[in-house]
């Protein structure tokens, strides 16, 4: 059983329209173009696919796609863009679930990897992508760099954002590797805030290499972001991708 927290109908339902931002042709037009590019003629399979924000309109550039998902609730919503012959998608979690074929592009982003809670699980994701992928084939993470540097002595936690709508800040276990993602979100116009947490374990772009050698994976290139700025030490977030050999 894997450590993922499940998704739950209310927020599968809700997910779409809270990620109206992340969903627009100027935020995700680099990352279709990116991945798009990596998949070449062959076919994509995305880890942790969700309601299909990426899937779904990369498939509609002709990149065949295939997804695992561990929360039918999401993947509910998904069919409501796409049915399950044109984007097959089969319910499990990232780690361990096999869908058949071979693919030139596996793909894991928006920080989805710290849904797996322990370390060994994070590995096997690695071996999962690993096992589908072609030799070749790519394993693409989009990943953000944990912000410990903006840890005061003594604090334990950091705010991500604080605007009229939203209040959302983490904290730290630095011994677990842990962070608990905590939001205030304002429910409609009486001015009632809902609050979710989510609890993710974080892992460093070294420790992600020393995995995908564990899983005979290379490395081949990492950027600050989708349009390939340079990956430094002030970067907030990486896309990494990582090669099997042929």
């Amino acid at each position: 059983m894997t450590s993922s927290e499940l998704w739950t109908r209310a927020t599968a339902d809700r997910y779409d329209a809270e990620e109206t931002e992340n969903s627009s042709p100027a935020v995700l037009g680099p990352a279709l173009t990116f991945l798009a590019e990596l998949a070449g003629d062959g076919r994509a399979l995305e880890f942790a696919i969700g309601t299909g924000r990426v899937a779904v309109p990369l498939r509609e550039r002709g990149v065949p796609v295939v997804g695992i998902e561990l929360s039918e609730h999401m993947v509910a919503v998904l069919r409501h863009k796409l049915d399950e012959d044109t984007l097959p998608v089969a319910i499990g979690d990232m780690a361990t679930t096999v869908v058949p074929g071979e693919f030139t592009l596996v793909y894991l982003v928006y920080n989805t990897i710290t849904n797996l809670l322990t370390q060994d699980e994070q590995v096997e994701c690695f071996r999962n992508a690993a096992r589908h992928l072609a030799p070749g084939g790519r394993f693409v993470i989009e990943l953000g760099v944990p912000p410990l540097r903006f840890l005061p002595p003594g604090q334990v936690a950091v705010p991500f954002d604080v605007s009229e709508g939203h209040l959302g800040f983490d904290t730290f276990d630095l011994v677990e590797q842990i962070l608990v993602s905590h939001h205030l979100t304002r429910d409609g116009d009486d001015g009632r805030y809902r609050r979710d947490a989510s609890r993710h374990r974080y892992a460093w772009p070294a420790e992600l290499d020393l995995m995908a050698r564990i899983a005979g994976l290379e490395p081949e290139r990492r950027v600050a972001d989708w349009d390939g700025a340079p990956f430094t030490q002030d970067s907030a977030k990486h896309i990494s991708v990582w090669r099997k050999p042929a």
